[in-house]
């Protein structure tokens, strides 16, 4: 930081100015954009447009790679902001692409500076037009050049995490594969010949409460799996109602496995305890918990590569996806000893911990250096105002 701190002492030591965004970005679209529809899984091109992940799909169309390298892409409805400095095309319509107006501008300066912008959600419209009068400090050039290289360390070690990260979740699906790839006769059963497999009584929309037993839906489960909130909000029920309908059919309880039925379907969930819980019928099913068959060892083989082929098999021909309790309860699992399900367990866990686990895993790491990150580049462009 010592030659930043020289560089702020000899060319800016009163301050910087502070410009409108729209003041120091102008226009690099691509002459064409490539819609949803064109969007293909594998291609020359990587697609960036307005979505969370970087690259968003592939193409072949050179028409859609915008004129100037390195710029800046902007999401009009997401408000996603991201740098490119390699060739790629332009995403769907709500995608802007962005260069300097001048030599004297560094892009990666203005593209740190644009994501250190508090940029309020308007929902599903239009942002440009407001963030474009937002001001950002605009020091002189060997001060932007110098602010980028300390930032960029900061992303490049995070971007090595990231990188290791998805080296060892590669790792963890070959082990998971194989240690459900029995080379001795293993004994397969199907589930409805192991244990009950059952869903909930219909509750209704208008039943939600705000507070109560904790109600689960398919998206619940899924955020859940993921390490997310679901953006959808939390519901609950009266204990009330939970007593009437479990009396019908039946209590949830602790190492049961819930499995999602409708939408994105097999996605498994534990449950974790005794405590109240009731669950959407059909978005999920129950599969109750076995002396034979450890919860665990069954959540595992639910994420297996075969286990997947399996259920895009037997559900495919519907228009949307549904995994039913009659499915369910014809799917054959392995049952191999108790013993070898806990050795088993034992190794995905760890496994399962370091590329998951929000606290002590990988995701832990990279979210800190994220943290770090953030608070140095709040810091870095936190500059007095220059007097006019």
């Amino acid at each position: 930081m010592s030659k930043l701190d020289e560089l702020i002492r000899e060319l800016c030591p009163d301050g910087v100015i502070f410009v409108p965004l729209g003041e120091v970005l102008k226009n690099n679209n691509a002459s064409e954009s490539i819609e949803k529809k064109d969007y293909k899984e594998f291609g020359r091109i990587p697609i960036i447009d307005q979505s969370q992940a970087y690259i968003a799909a592939y193409t072949d169309n050179e028409s859609a790679m915008p004129p100037i390298l390195p710029c800046i892409i902007f999401g009009d409805h997401t408000r996603i902001v991201k740098y490119a400095k390699q060739k790629f095309a332009q995403g769907d319509s709500g995608t802007k692409v962005f260069i300097p107006v001048s030599n004297d501008i560094d892009t990666k300066f203005i593209y740190y500076a644009f994501c250190n912008l508090s940029i309020l959600s308007r929902g599903y419209n239009r942002h440009w037009s407001v963030v474009k009068e937002l001001r950002i400090p605009l020091p002189p050039l060997p001060v932007q050049r110098e602010i980028v290289r300390i930032l960029d360390s900061f992303t490049e070690l995070t971007a090595e995490l990231t990188t290791e990260l998805t080296a060892r979740k590669k790792q963890y699906e070959y082990y998971r594969d194989e240690l459900f790839n029995f080379k001795e006769q293993v004994e397969w059963k199907n589930i409805g010949e192991i244990t009950r497999v059952f869903s909930a009584s219909r509750v209704h929309k208008d039943e939600w409460t705000t507070e109560g037993v904790p109600f689960f839906r398919s998206s619940d489960i899924i955020s859940l799996f993921n390490g997310v909130d679901n953006s959808r909000g939390r519901v609950f029920i009266s204990n009330e109602l939970y007593e009437a309908l479990s009396a019908k059919s039946g209590k949830f309880r602790k190492d049961d496995i819930l499995i999602t039925g409708g939408g994105t379907i097999g996605i498994p969930y534990i449950v974790p305890s005794d405590e109240p819980i009731y669950v959407k019928d059909a978005d999920l099913l129950c599969i109750q918990k076995s002396e034979n068959l450890n919860s665990r060892f069954l959540y595992h083989y639910f994420l297996t590569t075969a286990f997947r082929q399996y259920l895009s098999n037997v559900t495919h021909d519907a228009t949307i996806a549904h995994y039913t309790i009659s499915q369910i309860s014809s799917t054959s699992v392995p049952i191999p000893s108790l013993e070898e399900q806990s050795r088993i367990i034992s190794i995905l866990d760890r496994f399962d911990t370091l590329c998951n686990d929000i606290t002590t895993g990988l995701p832990a790491e990279i979210e800190a250096r994220k943290k770090q990150y953030e608070y140095y580049r709040d810091k870095l462009l936190s500059f007095p105002e220059a007097k006019a």
